[in-house]
């Protein structure tokens, strides 16, 4: 098994329940992981036969641009075409960050992060 990383995917989208968040958006962070057997890329050194990270990197900002209310939804809409559009992936965790979110006090940011794995 092994594991790869897309680190501080940076966005700038509009998720939230407020309207204000909606209008002005703001700035994002993603990381990605993923865990799957990489033997075989490891021996042939072809991108055919590894988790390619542009299409990893792709579904973040493909599902980062439809506007949900909350970063928990979103998440998930990303782990799902994960392991629909890339079968040799067996686990997956996602965290969504919102950078300085409007909550009132001095937040660096808010994360979520969501784990699954495959299903038989």
């Amino acid at each position: 098994m092994g594991i790869i990383r897309v680190n501080n995917i940076r966005l700038y989208t509009n998720h939230g329940c407020l309207d204000e968040e909606a209008k002005i958006g703001s700035e994002y962070k993603v990381n990605i992981e993923v865990k799957a057997d990489l033997q075989k890329s490891a021996q042939t050194d072809e991108l055919t036969d590894t988790v390619d990270y542009v299409h990893l990197n792709n579904i973040v900002k493909e599902e980062m641009a439809i506007r949900s209310k909350l970063l928990e939804h979103v998440a998930k809409r990303i782990l799902d075409r994960v392991f629909h559009e890339i079968p040799m992936v067996d686990e997956a965790e996602v965290s969504v960050a919102k950078i300085n979110p409007p909550i009132g006090g001095n937040v660096e940011e808010v994360v979520i992060v969501l784990k699954d794995v495959r299903k038989s």
